[in-house]
């Protein structure tokens, strides 16, 4: 049976109601989410026996964080209960030609501060056969990226696949080190990376001539960033790229390309999303499908495809969480977007 584990850091969200600005009102909405936590999630949703792993502390709101994973079914055992507080961030919902906004306040954070050798991987991965972390946790700070680094290690040596979202994020990038130096080490004990255009060039010093804020993306140029990524790294097996045409906060064109290390360039159906009602989360869906369909449709393409359906749904959703079935999946995945009342 098939056991996955995902680690990274939780945080508190707190959003303005509706599409408000912050403090517009004195008014904001608490729940969790993080990137890794966020894929937990979805594997749970879709019937997966799958660890969220992090740092917490022994408080009422780590209490309330692990409480809101176990309402999901997520195992939340492997848990470390320790330091003085959950990373914070803030959002505001975009519209129309005005950006979504995220402000953090994580620095000191119980996962910030921890250190090798707080984590028992041999305790952690007994018994799992796949692993996936993004770019964000080694992104926090020198400790972290040291225990994340611990952990891909402890995966080689035991066979469990190692799947990475590369999750660039320019904010946080502060402690020392560049993304570059450490996710072109970090990449190398990866089997699987999920990424996009910034990610690569940022991350691993790979670009391709693209305009994101264009609003229209050519395909052929991300089988040439593909080749050059597989390439630089002969041990991953796939690579998946997802492609976002940004006409607005509210519209965006939405769909991804897949390699594998044999040569094979997989394309999916695009969708056009419109109205969307959040769009944080999107990317992380998106890995949380395409790790699922791996392990258990008939091939790539059937992967790549749920991946994007699942993403897609995800923008209809408010919230980090993508609170859908296999089921809703699937339908969307085989041609069913008329959004009917289902009876």
């Amino acid at each position: 049976m098939s056991r996955f584990v995902t680690f990274g850091e939780i945080m508190l969200r707190l959003t303005p109601p509706d599409h408000e600005v912050l403090f517009q009102t004195n008014r904001l909405v608490a729940t969790f989410g993080g990137a890794e936590a966020n894929v937990a999630v979805s594997l749970a949703n879709y019937g997966e026996n799958v660890a969220y792993v992090t740092a917490a502390p022994a408080n009422p709101v780590g209490d309330a964080m692990v409480r809101e994973m176990r309402s999901f079914g997520v195992d939340t055992s492997l848990i470390l209960r320790t330091g003085d507080r959950l990373g914070v961030y803030y959002t505001e919902t975009g519209a129309a030609m005005r950006p979504s906004k995220v402000v953090y306040d994580r620095a000191g954070s119980s996962i910030a501060e921890v250190q090798p050798g707080d984590f028992d991987w041999d305790k952690i991965l007994d018994g799992a056969t796949w692993f996936h972390t993004t770019g964000i946790t080694p992104s926090l700070a020198k400790g972290t990226a040291e225990v994340i680094l611990e952990g891909v290690k402890a995966c080689r040596k035991k066979g469990i696949t190692v799947s990475c979202d590369l999750n660039y994020r320019k904010k946080l990038w502060k402690w020392g080190k560049s993304a570059r130096e450490v996710m072109t080490e970090f990449t190398k004990y990866v089997d699987v990376t999920i990424a996009n255009e910034e990610d690569c060039q940022k991350c691993l010093g790979i670009e391709i001539d693209v305009d994101v804020t264009s609003g229209k993306l050519d395909e052929s140029k991300y089988k040439i960033l593909a080749e050059k990524v597989m390439t630089a790294y002969p041990d991953m097996k796939y690579l998946a790229v997802s492609l976002r045409e940004s006409v607005s906060a509210d519209w965006n064109g939405w769909s991804a390309v897949l390699a594998d290390s044999k040569g094979n360039f997989y394309t999916s159906k695009k969708y056009d999303i419109r109205d969307i009602v959040d769009r944080i989360g999107g990317g992380d869906s998106f890995g949380s499908g395409l790790i699922w369909g791996l392990n258990n449709l008939d091939g790539p393409q059937a992967a790549l495809e749920f991946s994007v359906a699942a993403s897609a749904l995800k923008h209809t959703i408010y919230g980090d969480f993508n609170r859908v079935s296999r089921e809703d999946v699937l339908t969307l995945m085989g041609g069913d977007a008329s959004g009917r009342v289902q009876r």
